[in-house]
């Protein structure tokens, strides 16, 4: 009898363990099959948060602890990705942090829903400099999130100095550093960089301009060691390529993994990009997900995000909390000078959208 109550309680265990794995139930076990917590879905980029690493604030779980909301976070390598998942349906998520020209282009269709800026109170320390943006204007979709540039990375001891005194985009055209460097794997940002070397808007709607853009990634193209995307910490801490373009805010963390590693900000100018908090159409969980944007806006919560991440903070408060050093670094806090350079993405046309997309097929085909 108790051989069989002993089976029967086994049996009983493992069909829950079965039944927490096909529903997705949250990493605490069989307690989180049982856990009657309302659950928040936030779908953010990798490396994106403060997770307690190195004693720093894991962000999740004090909100999760704050108002006892589970939340199931899960990550998106790049804003089309993050867009199709949401387009189609395939994914069911509360909080999304899309890049400014995304954000911009699902308001336009409907994906996004107004916020109810009553219960994100901590919105008053959003600095004025990062509202009323082109991609939300009336600031009633987004919440800014964290902010950068777009620069040049190169290993001091692998590239010339004479070569890189000019501060210009050619470095990623330069026929000495052949298979050494090493280009974005996504067409916005990569375009974006052609359009600037050209003289030209990176938001032009000339498609002779998006051909000429192409021609000088085709021509790029036999330079390049590699089309990629967070790859590049490894292959420049290791030395494994020599330049490449990325965003401002990694100087920090590529500088430490190798000091060899410098940074610039091309002089023809740039992308200055938003990463915006926002809520998915149609969500059942509304109130829950401004209380999480509500939480990331508060000071020390920013702080860790900022800090953690490494890209710039729009909140005011975080802000005068950072180290002197960081505060002062035009790297992350560029001047008017330069950031009047720079241009934020916008939503483009459909059919300019098309000719990118099919450029960049080409690109990649060839």
């Amino acid at each position: 009898m108790k051989k069989t109550l002993v089976s029967l309680v086994a049996s009983l265990t493992l069909l829950s363990v079965l039944l927490c794995f096909a529903t997705g139930c949250s990493s605490g076990g069989i307690t989180g099959c049982f856990d009657d917590r309302e659950v928040l879905n936030v779908y953010n980029w990798g490396e994106y948060i403060s997770d307690g690493e190195d004693d720093s604030l894991d962000v999740i779980e004090a909100f999760e602890e704050k108002y006892n909301i589970r939340v199931n976070y899960t990550t998106f390598a790049s804003n089309e990705e993050m867009y199709q998942k949401i387009k189609s349906g395939a994914g069911n998520y509360d909080v999304i942090i899309p890049s400014d020209y995304m954000v911009e282009k699902m308001i336009n269709e409907g994906l996004l829903e107004k916020l109810d800026f009553d219960n994100i109170p901590n919105y008053k320390y959003i600095g004025s400099d990062y509202k009323d943006l082109d991609y939300d204007p009336n600031n009633e979709y987004s919440v800014p999130y964290l902010w950068g540039t777009v620069g040049i990375f190169y290993n001091s001891t692998m590239v010339d100095e004479e070569d890189v005194e000019a501060q210009s985009w050619d470095l990623l055209w330069n026929e000495k550093y052949s298979g050494q460097i090493l280009m974005f794997d996504n067409p916005r940002d990569a375009f974006g960089i052609a359009m600037k070397k050209l003289g030209y808007s990176q938001n032009s709607t000339n498609e002779d301009e998006w051909e000429e853009a192409y021609d000088l990634l085709a021509e790029q193209k036999p330079l390049v060691q590699a089309y990629v995307m967070d790859q590049i910490f490894d292959k420049m801490a290791n030395e494994e390529a020599a330049i490449a373009p990325y965003y401002a805010g990694d100087a920090r963390i590529m500088s430490a993994e190798n000091p060899d590693i410098k940074f610039y900000l091309p002089v023809e100018g740039s992308n200055k990009f938003f990463d915006a908090m926002c809520i998915v159409k149609g969500t059942e969980h509304k109130e829950a997900a401004e209380k999480f944007i509500d939480f990331m806006c508060e000071a020390d919560v920013a702080l860790a995000n900022s800090e953690y991440v490494c890209y710039s903070t729009p909140h005011t408060e975080a802000y005068k909390m950072l180290d002197k050093d960081v505060r002062n670094n035009k790297n992350y806090y560029p001047d008017s000078k330069v950031l009047d350079r720079c241009e934020v993405f916008c939503n483009l046309p459909a059919d300019i959208n098309e000719l990118e997309n099919d450029l960049w097929i080409k690109l990649k085909t060839k």
